[in-house]
């Protein structure tokens, strides 16, 4: 059952962010909200800050500054535990286990009840098409297969907040077309998702976009919305055109930021 939050509270909220790496400011302040039960997409070039912001939201970056509440809690407060399912980039299961295995870990680490953890290995295997795979190590996989256990592994226990950093790298189109039906999906059942990508064409299948470049939002609206506000109808290009008027201005963002 999900814990409940004031209405109209978004799931993720952001106030001035500011992660430092070194000597390089990586995020220098951003503020956001991330509306319940939608796909957002969060969108920009490798190296843009994308990674930073997930792992804030996680609770896994250390920050500067700034504030950040999930789902009623401070970010990496561990009673979000079950309640947050994250994909990093890098693989994040057991080489030296089946696939099988490495679900069956990651249900116990979430609380799933013993009695209930086989038909949760095999309700994930469904999901993400490795039903045939169950008994393989992870070792011996492909990168797409191994992409997919990490991200089985982020679905156990059907956490209310999804926070998936690139998810479909790797995969080929049909997997990829299936993946983002299974995320719209969720959203249709309340479960809220943050998906990162570098795939100006994803856009299209998410409610509302966060364009980034060099650790700030350019934009924070629909995808008709941006259109709507660059003139344009190709995402690539909308996000060109934000990205000249950010560099004409001394504002700190051009994009409209969500309201909720």
């Amino acid at each position: 059952m999900m814990k409940s939050e004031p209405a109209g509270e978004p799931a993720v909220r952001v106030e001035g962010l500011h992660v430092v790496r070194g000597a390089r400011v990586v995020i220098p302040d951003l503020s956001l909200a991330v509306p319940r039960g939608q796909v957002v997409g969060l969108l920009g070039p490798s190296g843009c800050g994308k990674s930073t912001l997930m792992r804030s939201v996680v609770g896994v970056q250390k920050v500067a500054g700034g504030t950040i509440t999930v789902l009623g809690r401070p970010a990496g407060d561990r009673r979000l535990r079950d309640r947050v399912g994250y994909l990093t980039q890098a693989p994040s299961v057991y080489d030296d286990l089946t696939v099988a295995e490495n679900l069956a870990y990651f249900a116990t680490v979430v609380g799933v009840a013993r009695s209930g953890r086989d038909a949760e290995v095999a309700r994930i295997l469904a999901l993400v098409s490795l039903t045939d795979h169950a008994d393989a190590r992870v070792d011996r996989l492909s990168g797409g297969q191994l992409s997919r256990v990490s991200l089985g592994a982020a679905l156990v226990g059907t956490p209310e907040l999804l926070v998936l950093d690139e998810p479909t790298v790797g995969l080929d189109p049909v997997l990829r077309r299936d993946l983002w039906t299974l995320f719209r999906r969720f959203a249709g059942e309340g479960i809220t998702l943050l998906v990162s990508s570098h795939v100006m064409d994803e856009a299209a299948r998410c409610h509302r976009l966060l364009l980034m470049r060099e650790g700030r939002l350019l934009a924070d609206d629909t995808l008709e919305g941006i259109f709507a506000a660059t003139g344009t109808a190709d995402v690539e290009q909308a996000f060109l055109t934000l990205v000249d008027r950010a560099s004409a201005s001394t504002g700190p963002s051009t994009g409209k930021q969500v309201q909720v």
